[in-house]
């Protein structure tokens, strides 16, 4: 089976700690459906490396303008003070083409407020940090705010900086990553740190991979 791409947008100063969880199960096997399904590939918007707001170091795959929706399964905006300083605008005119391709996009922090300011959020529900940062795009989608840690609707995901592993969460579902079973156990496991949650992620991995086997 050949992997279908993921495409997180990486530039100088993205908050480390909004796509780990995301990144880190989308390119491992573990507990997926399809193993191998998907891999994650950088996009920046120059070439060269870039540096992450935790000083580390990413040689990015692509550039934004090699990059082209029909040749990815997703487009994944972190967040940053880029976007608060208006920088990136070709990453948002870059995740409108996907919308219009039909190839979602996640956004989470700053980033949500760089699809508000160009009207990506104006007809979706969605969410951000708070919704006094994103009547400060002055948008036109303040009364589809949800007061929630993330929110999907019509292949955009939105979330607050402070909720990355609710990101991941909506993010696998859109995205098919996990039986139902398996993601629920994982959620309520990284959510709540509860051993009884690490059994039952056990349990539905194992049952899954006896399903696989009798299938087989």
């Amino acid at each position: 089976m050949e992997s279908q791409d993921i495409h997180v947008f990486v530039f100088d100063g993205l908050s480390d700690w909004e796509t780990g969880y995301a990144v880190a199960g989308i390119n491992g096997p573990q507990f997926q459906k399809q193993p191998g399904r998907y891999r994650i590939r950088t996009v920046a918007p120059h070439e060269g490396s870039v540096v992450t707001m935790g000083g580390i170091r990413i040689q990015p795959d692509l550039t934004l303008d090699a990059l082209r929706p029909a040749d990815s399964a997703m487009l994944i905006l972190p967040g940053g003070v880029a976007w608060d300083e208006g920088k990136h605008s070709e990453a948002v005119e870059l995740a409108r083409a996907f919308l219009d391709a039909g190839v979602p996009v996640a956004a989470i922090c700053g980033a949500t407020a760089a699809l508000a300011r160009g009207g990506l959020l104006d007809d979706r529900r969605h969410t951000s940090n708070a919704p006094e940062y994103l009547a400060a795009t002055r948008y036109c989608g303040a009364a589809l705010y949800e007061d929630a840690p993330a929110v999907t609707d019509r292949n955009v995901v939105t979330a607050s900086g402070t909720a990355p592993l609710d990101f991941a969460l909506h993010i696998f579902r859109l995205l098919d990553v996990y039986t139902p079973a398996v993601l629920d156990a994982w959620y309520n496991l990284f959510k709540t740190g509860r051993t009884e949650y690490f059994v039952a992620l056990m349990q539905a991995a194992g049952a899954q991979d006896q399903s696989e086997g009798r299938e087989a």
